[in-house]
């Protein structure tokens, strides 16, 4: 018997992109906030610079993830017949 997809599947796929958006956004900010209060606690000024770096690097690991999420998926199409006219041909 073929198991059925979920009814909000769309929508759920939706709320996923989304996220990362949000997820960005939230690294870098964390990241900054990190930074600030190392250096207002520490007092070295480039620990500000190493919260954004730590932020950023972050931010760059969740796209990095949800790019490897999404090429795992795509993987399932790749030998459907109905998108082999997308696909290059090695003859060519």
């Amino acid at each position: 018997m073929k198991s059925e997809e979920p009814k909000f599947k769309k929508v759920a796929q939706g709320a996923e992109q989304l996220s990362l958006g949000v997820s960005v956004v939230v690294a870098i900010l964390l990241g900054v906030g990190i930074g600030i209060l190392m250096r207002d606690f520490l007092g070295y000024d480039w620990l500000l610079w190493l919260g954004i770096f730590w932020g950023v690097a972050a931010a760059g690991l969740n796209i990095y993830k949800a790019y490897k999420k999404q090429m795992k998926e795509l993987e399932e199409y790749k030998d459907d017949v109905r998108y082999k006219k997308y696909q290059k041909n090695d003859e060519e």
